[in-house]
């Protein structure tokens, strides 16, 4: 019977965390609204055709700084290479919006670069010279290329780290150049890796919601929160999600089946590389130069550009604000974090209790939110909430008490839930990957002392997967900390979170009185970053 009532919370919480998915497909089919006609009749097809056009320029470009730097870390002797090798992974703890911001800074007409050209050829207006605008579809790409590019580079790194090394060497003998190494052995077998880095560079880029919006580029993710905040269409902004959730799904479909092709190509992974290429001369100035140059532009201007705004405004911008708005992030991601995991160890124990294929499912399910977009799980999150909280108004109506008002989506709990949706994934992944690693000979030896599931899971597990539970709650408190457009649309009415409140700032252009919390966010980011370099170090 204990082990049933596991079972029954494990199904139970599964299904709760899969509402919004639900809520979001049901709207999406109920009858059409003009809104909706309108839409696809006039500005839809531009929006699908941007998001198209954008997904495809930032996965090439992705591609184009990404892989380069992963063959060079993974297979030549360069200077400082056990440093660059990090440093390059950096770029994925700046806000793509913040970034975008910095470089519309320093690139637009008044800013001091093109201020800079004019003065030196003494030219007087835009006129006389032709200088590329950054707030188009293309600075989008390349902004959320800077800071996507390390999925790229991760995955290819790892995958040319994995390769054997007998393979590159006979390749060598039979007289290919280092080129031709490359291109007939080394990128063959790392493709199934770079295809999954790439599917994860389109998933995020279609998630993206400050970039786009700060540079006025329509996409889809717009769509949504113009939709429901400027035509207050719920309908409408539902189904133009459901076609998101449509490309996310045939996204996460292409990664698997890359996954799968990968399982045959990884047979050797004996290759610990001890003598890479060496490089000298201009070669290698051009290599370091390569990537230091990611690095510089991709985290280290931005990041130097908000250190000097924190410290100039530093008055302006240390102020109760600041404070609330922190405080409010962190008990909002203490909140979430500890939840995920509660409800990580909840699901991964059940499964570990049956230990039959289909206990399994519940985590799965639990884990579907996070591959949606931040704008369509908070339309997902809207529908549900909204009818909950008509539903208690009617009810304290029919008994003649006071009606509450709005007691789900208008406080904490509609963005909490939200977050929860998007990142319990990761507190179950984390848990996961721990319990299994738990001997099952431990379970059998604990019940034989009498001990039932929750003495078990207690005394025994816990302590086993605290490190597991910690890596999954610290990723969770990070993600919501950094998460932008479903606290945009999820947030009670004058609550912030440090996110909103740096986008808030970007949106006005006074990044400068934003730096110091955008700092703070960049930080935090960090974290996660360390301990993947660190695991990666371990590997290698």
């Amino acid at each position: 019977m204990k082990r049933l009532g596991w079972t029954v919370s494990s199904w139970g919480l599964a299904l709760v965390l899969t509402l919004p998915v639900l809520a979001l497909v049901y709207e999406a089919l109920l009858p059409t609204e003009d809104i909706f006609h309108h839409l696809w009749s006039t500005v839809l097809p531009v929006y699908i055709g941007n998001t198209f056009w954008l997904v495809l320029a930032v996965m090439g470009f992705s591609l184009l700084c990404g892989l380069p730097a992963a063959w060079l870390m993974a297979m030549c002797e360069l200077p400082g290479k056990r440093w660059l090798q990090w440093a390059l992974i950096l770029p994925l703890a700046m806000p793509s919006y913040i970034v975008a911001f910095v470089y519309t800074d320093l690139l637009d007409y008044s800013g001091p670069v093109q201020a800079a050209l004019r003065g030196w050829f003494g030219w007087q207006s835009s006129t006389e010279y032709y200088f590329p605008p950054i707030r188009t579809l293309g600075g989008a790409a390349i902004v959320l290329g800077l800071v996507l590019y390390p999925y790229v580079y991760l995955l290819a790194r790892t995958a040319f780290l994995e390769q054997s090394t007998n393979l590159i060497q006979s390749s060598r003998l039979l007289g290919c150049t280092p080129w031709q190494s490359f291109k007939r052995v080394s990128l063959p077998l790392a493709r199934p890796s770079i295809a999954v880095g790439l599917s994860l560079v389109a998933m995020e880029t279609l998630a993206d919601f400050g970039t786009v919006h700060f540079f006025a580029v329509s996409t889809l993710t717009t769509a949504v929160y113009d939709t429901w905040l400027g035509y207050g269409s719920l309908n409408a902004a539902a189904k133009i999600a459901a076609i998101m959730l449509l490309v996310v799904t045939l996204l996460l479909s292409m990664e698997r089946m890359s996954r799968k092709r990968q399982q045959v190509f990884q047979k050797t992974m004996e290759h610990e590389q001890e003598t890479g290429y060496r490089l000298t001369g201009l070669t290698r100035l051009a290599a370091l130069g390569y990537c230091w140059g990611l690095v510089t532009i991709g985290f280290l201007l931005p990041f130097a550009i908000l250190c000097y705004h924190a410290v100039y405004y530093f008055d302006q911008a240390w102020n109760a604000k600041f404070f609330q708005y922190s405080a409010n992030s962190l008990l909002l991601s203490t909140l979430v974090a500890l939840l995920a995991i509660l409800l990580a160890v909840m699901l991964g124990m059940s499964h570990r209790l049956k230990g039959r294929a289909y206990t399994a499912l519940p985590m799965r399910l639990a884990s579907m939110g996070y591959a949606l977009p931040g704008t369509v799980l908070a339309i997902g999150v809207l529908i549900p909430l909204t009818g909950m909280d008509f539903a208690i108004n009617d009810l304290a109506l029919w008994l003649g008490l006071r009606e509450p008002g709005l007691v789900l989506t208008g406080t904490m709990t509609a963005i909490a839930f939200g977050y929860l949706v998007r990142f319990a994934a990761m507190a179950v992944g984390a848990v996961e990957s721990s319990i299994n690693k738990v001997s099952p000979s431990l379970d059998m030896v604990t019940q034989t002392l009498g001990y039932g599931p929750g003495a078990m899971i207690a005394r025994v597990h816990i302590p086993l997967i605290r490190k597991g539970i910690l890596a999954g709650a610290l990723l969770v408190f990070i993600e919501c900390m950094k998460e932008l457009p479903a606290a945009l649309l999820l947030r009670p009415f004058n609550f912030h979170t440090l996110a909103t409140y740096v986008y808030q700032f970007v949106s006005d252009e006074q990044l400068e009185l934003g730096a110091l919390p955008a700092i703070v966010i960049v930080l935090v980011g960090l974290i996660p970053l360390i301990f993947l370099n660190r695991s990666l170090e371990q590997h290698h």
